[in-house]
């Protein structure tokens, strides 16, 4: 078994545990065997580049979690953020970023609150 394998492995059944997707679920929505999911979560699986590439955009998975699993720190939160509205239309940013700056402003007055 090769490092990347495994890395790979634990990489896509944790997205897809996260996602709270079954296997066969996974499968079938990308057009796979799932004899595929299960080989790969098993360190089995060494995909192709066009089972691969549909299959990290699906579960939201950055490259480099796969690729650089040693250079992963805390701006793993805002890159998953990012990932998150990388798929949105320009309205659905447009009435999103307002509540997220009201959010933060919630948030952060709570915290200044709670320092008191």
């Amino acid at each position: 078994m090769h490092i990347f394998s495994k890395n790979l492995g634990d990489t896509v059944r944790r997205a897809r545990e996260e996602a709270h997707i079954s296997q066969t679920d996974l499968a079938e929505k990308l057009g796979l065997d799932v004899r595929t999911i299960i080989n790969i979560e098993n360190y089995r699986g060494n995909p192709k580049l066009e089972v691969l590439f549909p299959l990290i955009r699906e579960l939201k998975i950055l490259p480099e979690q796969i690729f650089f699993p040693e250079n992963q720190h805390t701006d793993e939160i805002k890159e998953r953020a990012f990932l998150e509205l990388s798929d949105c239309s320009e309205l659905e940013l447009r009435t999103l970023i307002p509540v997220i700056h009201s959010v933060k402003e919630a948030l952060r007055t709570k915290d200044d609150e709670e320092a008191k």
